[in-house]
């Protein structure tokens, strides 16, 4: 199983063995949580406590110990709605102090898979009806490919048009018949570059699609120009 999800809604690896454990334990006292995760007991004791005040344990005391047991799943969505609401009240505090930066950074990094989906999503916030992108390789669906069907779900609802201009490696994904508003280009197979570059607007994204992918937005009027003259060379070039 992916554990990863559950990282990314702030779960900690010990508090991800131990909800997984009594999910399959069921009811438990601590001994048999300790043997099946392979904690120590300090661990355990401190880890289920957390869970208990974040609503994925349960416990009834019997005598002097405690019986623990996993909320149903699907009390996560919850979780998870919460903690969004809770976010969306300080949210206009947030854009409001962005607003007012005296500093606008032109050139901003990322890394890692998180870091450059985060790129992507704030591409997708910038303005302009067009999305370009060249250089694209299999190596860039590490990101998923449902998480990449959902991007471009969300680029077609929000009326912006997509030229994907793919190395052939990604032929067999099939893009064009996945990704809504979007016309797919290949470029001929032999050399697979590790760069991949979207224009949007007056940004451009770079991601080099390493292990560890790097990435950067560079917010830049006349370079996304220039970027853009050379997209439509290479598009014109590139056959269906």
């Amino acid at each position: 199983m992916d554990t990863h999800i559950l990282e990314d809604i702030g779960l900690t690896n010990a508090e991800i063995k131990v909800y997984l454990t009594l999910l399959e334990l069921g009811s438990s006292t601590a001994g048999p949580i300790i043997e099946k995760s392979g904690l120590q007991s300090s661990v355990v004791h401190m880890t289920v406590n957390k869970l208990v005040e974040k609503g994925f344990v349960s416990f009834v005391k019997e005598g002097k110990r405690n019986h623990y047991q996993a909320t149903n799943p699907k009390h996560i969505i919850e979780f998870i709605n919460e903690k969004k609401q809770r976010f969306e009240q300080i949210l206009p505090e947030l854009l409001l102090k962005q607003q007012t930066a005296k500093i606008k950074p032109e050139i901003i990094t990322f890394r890692g898979v998180k870091g450059i989906k985060e790129l992507l999503l704030e591409l997708l916030d910038a303005e302009g009806k067009e999305h370009h992108t060249f250089g694209s390789i299999r190596k860039s669906l590490m990101l998923g490919d449902a998480w990449w069907v959902s991007y471009h779900k969300k680029r077609a609802e929000k009326g912006i048009r997509a030229k994907l201009l793919f190395n052939e490696s990604l032929k067999s994904w099939k893009a064009e018949t996945k990704y809504p508003k979007a016309d797919v280009r290949y470029t001929k197979a032999g050399f697979e570059p590790l760069t991949e570059t979207i224009i949007r607007n007056d940004k451009i994204g770079i991601i080099v699609w390493t292990d560890k992918p790097l990435g950067v937005i560079i917010h830049q009027k006349e370079a996304a120009q220039s970027y853009e003259q050379f997209f439509q060379m290479m598009w014109n070039a590139a056959y269906g």
